[in-house]
This record gives C-alpha cells, sequence and structure tokens, in this order.
C-alpha cells in the first residue's frame, strides 16, 4: 500500500517515540500546531538511553517499536529522538507503509540555511560517532563548519530530574566550557531532551543562539501531512501515552514537558 493511502482515513493517529520523556518537547510542537491530530506516545524507558547502544540494539529497538505502531493503524510515525534517526532510519524508512519523520534529516534543510559559518552540535555519543548532522547539513551547504561534541551523562539529568544538583551542573558546565573552544555561532540541542538544561547552558551561551530543532520539526511535519492530505479535519482529538517501564517515573518526569492526565499504559513489545 501507498502511504498516501493512509488518508483514506485522516482519523489515523499520528505517533511519536523516543527512549523517554524528551521526545515530548517535539510532540508539544506538534501538538499546537495540529490541535485536532489523535496522538499516541511511547517512552521506551525500559531501554533508555540509545545513546549508549549499538547500531544493532537500535535497529532491534525502533523495529519492535514501529511493529507496535503499525498494529496500532497510524498513519505517521515522527521519530522524536535523534540518535534513532541517525542510526536506524535509512535502513527502516521503506519496511512500513505509514509515513516516517526523522528529526534530523527533516531538520538538515533549516539548518543548512543559515547565514553562518560555525554551527556546533550537543548530541548523544551515538548521534554524534554517525556524524548525521554534519553529514546531511554539509549535502546541502558544504561551507559550514560543523562541531560535534558527545554528551552522554545530559539524558539522564533530565530523566532523573537532577537539573538543579552540582553534579549535574558541572558535567553541562564541562561539555559547554569544551564547545566554547570551537567558537560556533550558533548550537543546535541536537537531543530532545537538552532544551530542558538551557537555563544552565545560558551561563555560557546566548539563549538566542540555542537551537531547539523542535519547532523546526514541528513546522516541517505540518507542511508534510497538509501536502500529502493527511490532516484530520475533524474534531476528534485524543491522545495516548505508553512507556515501557515506570510509568509513575514516566509521569513525573514529564511534567517538564506537558501534564499527563493519567499514568501512561505500560507495554511489553
Amino acid at each position: 500500500m501507498d502511504k498516501s493511502d493512509k488518508g483514506k482515513n485522516k482519523k489515523l493517529p499520528i505517533a511519536f517515540f523516543d527512549s523517554g520523556v524528551g521526545g515530548l518537547t517535539v510532540y508539544k510542537e506538534v501538538k499546537k500546531l495540529l490541535p485536532n491530530e489523535n496522538y499516541l506516545y511511547f517512552g521506551d524507558t525500559l531501554n533508555m538511553p540509545y545513546g549508549e547502544k549499538t547500531q544493532t540494539e537500535l535497529i532491534e529497538i525502533a523495529r519492535k517499536i514501529f511493529d507496535f505502531f503499525k498494529r496500532q493503524n497510524v498513519k505517521a510515525v515522527v521519530m522524536a529522538c535523534n540518535t534513532t534517526s541517525a542510526m536506524t532510519y535509512d535502513i527502516l524508512k521503506n519496511d512500513y507503509d505509514f509515513k516516517i519523520y526523522p528529526i534530523i534529516q527533516s531538520v538538515a534543510k533549516v539548518m543548512s540555511s543559515l547565514p553562518i559559518k560555525k554551527l556546533g552540535v550537543f548530541a548523544t555519543p551515538a548521534t554524534i560517532n554517525s556524524h548525521a548532522y554534519s553529514r546531511e547539513i554539509n549535502k546541502l551547504n558544504p561551507t559550514i563548519n560543523v562541531a560535534e561534541i558527545a554528551c552522554p551523562a545530559w539524558v539522564r539529568i533530565v530523566e532523573e530530574n537532577r537539573l538543579n544538583q552540582p553534579q549535574s551542573i558541572e558535567q553541562i558546565k564541562e561539555k559547554a566550557q569544551e564547545m566554547l573552544k570551537n567558537t560556533p555561532e550558533k548550537i543546535i540541542l541536537g537531543c530532545t531532551h537538552y532544551p530542558y538544561l538551557t537555563e544552565v547552558l545560558n551561563q555560557f551561551f546566548n539563549k538566542e543562539n540555542l537551537i531547539d530543532p523542535s519547532k523546526a520539526f514541528a513546522k516541517f511535519i505540518k507542511n508534510d501531512l497538509e501536502l500529502c492530505g493527511l490532516l484530520n479535519d475533524t474534531n476528534s482529538h485524543s491522545e495516548k501515552f505508553y512507556v515501557s517501564s515506570n510509568p509513575e517515573n514516566f509521569k513525573i518526569a514529564s511534567k517538564l514537558f506537558c501534564e499527563l492526565k493519567e499514568l501512561p499504559e505500560l507495554i511489553k513489545l
């Protein structure tokens, strides 16, 4: 079946996934632009953090999640995770009949059009090791020098709500000082968890120089769904949240992003 055939039922849900609550940054932005859609969100807390896993492990994880969404009969899947976008999208993109939106590849056009020469990227080790940001951006604009720095501790700081602990601030400071040596004009927060570290990062960088890709990503998704005739034109909004472990912890951590009305459903893929 052609992916556009999903448009025969525009009410089908849009699904999102991430290793935890970080993908809610993207979900929140898309929901603002598309309030009438039906939504599913899966936080793979059992396998968090993704940034420390191998490509083989990530492909197995992503395939199970895609298979789950296929059973839910979704019309689109948003890879609200930089790591899986970098490591699994090209391998899995043709195996499913729904639209798939990977965050890195989707926003590369916006990033490559920036009128700058030096761009920084903070991301997970897996994303940095893949060089997905520099590769995708330099395909479109080879004149931009991209400095990529891995921040292995940052996801857990957000997931465990440790933003104000001295050790956490020191871990953020260490990577910020490393980035400053590259004198970037703009910095991509290349993990959906990282925008919630902005308060600490603002001690080192001007706020306007930190880029949260979720805003550009949400606009890209809206425009593409509209172009494909897949937007829900009825007022039938619903949302459902799932996790692979610790629903209570997910609900608490999600308050940084959005208030959940009830505990997410615990499922095993």
